[in-house]
């Protein structure tokens, strides 16, 4: 097939603004944007000014209610473990609606950061499309940090939760988090006011009462009691998610991802850089706790169905 990108970048070189704002009708939008890109707003610019959207909706509410619920949606396939998950988008919804309910009953709300310390296990996304839905902003850490990296970040995100796990699988070892994450807060001058936990069979932890909370108990009791939580609009410009640097050259920084103007990239990333259909399987070599995991483990793909 020939090459279309000399006439892709034409296209944006001659009117940069029409060109995203194409881009911009494949995804849905709650209320139109008023601008394509202000230069003149926040440090570098803002997307898509006036609109208001959310990304869990167009990740998963957008293709259940297309017609596309049995269609699968995620793959967690453990070469650790052995262990081969898959969820439809009705599953996905399911899932990631039951959390949000238990999220909004400990009091986190639009704006409210939340710091997620998983491994790769499919919770983790449903954490980030919690989140999401609700308009809070979550900072995923990578799982197994240690414990002084991790209160470094929660005293700057000052989350008001922290979604974690009892322990992650590496080849040849369990690590435990639950003691990493425990000194961490310890360390750390902000408390977050809860830990919810997800408990694996490999290791399971102890719960502190009235702190920690059983994270498969909990969403179990809200899919029980039919928990549903709309998607809360969202400004195209407000933060989706706060990712920290490494810290290798001085203090972590933490970079802002915004909503409508990241969406727009990833929908059309998915397709005119990496040439995937929707429908089509697609595994990016990363973890959730790094950018490329961000963007091509979670949210590019399922914006793109």
């Amino acid at each position: 097939m020939a090459s279309r990108y000399h006439e892709v970048y034409d296209g944006w070189k001659r009117d940069p603004e029409k060109f995203w704002a194409d881009a911009a009708k494949a995804i849905d939008w709650f209320s139109p944007f008023e601008t394509v890109f202000d230069p003149n707003a926040g440090v570098y610019g803002r997307w898509f000014g006036g609109a208001s959207c959310n990304t869990c909706f167009n990740a998963v509410d957008r293709h259940v209610a297309g017609g596309r619920a049995d269609q699968t949606a995620l793959i967690h396939d453990s070469a650790i473990s052995g262990t081969i998950r898959k969820f439809t988008y009705a599953e996905l919804k399911r899932e990631v609606v039951a959390l949000t309910s238990v999220l909004k009953n400990r009091g986190v709300q639009k704006g409210d950061r939340v710091i997620i310390y998983m491994p790769m296990v499919p919770e983790a996304a449903f954490a980030m499309l919690a989140c999401a839905r609700i308009g809070a902003v979550h900072s995923v850490v990578f799982g197994g940090f240690a414990s002084h990296e991790l209160a470094t970040r929660i005293d700057d995100a000052r989350p008001k939760l922290i979604i974690s796990a009892s322990c992650g699988l590496e080849p040849g070892r369990v690590v435990a988090y639950k003691p990493l994450l425990d000194t961490a807060i310890e360390m750390s001058r902000h408390k977050p006011e809860a830990c919810l936990i997800l408990q694996r069979d490999q290791l399971r932890c102890e719960l502190r009462e009235n702190y920690d909370i059983d994270y498969a108990d909990a969403v179990a009791r809200e899919r029980a009691a039919g928990a549903n939580v709309d998607c809360v609009p969202v400004l195209a410009t407000d933060p989706l998610y706060i990712i920290y640097t490494s810290g290798t050259t001085g203090q972590p920084k933490g970079i802002v991802r915004d909503n409508g103007g990241h969406m727009v990239a990833l929908k059309w990333s998915m397709e005119n850089e990496f040439g995937v259909r929707p429908g089509e399987v697609f595994w990016a070599a990363s973890d959730v706790g790094w950018v490329v995991g961000h963007s091509y483990i979670v949210y590019g793909p399922l914006l793109h169905g």
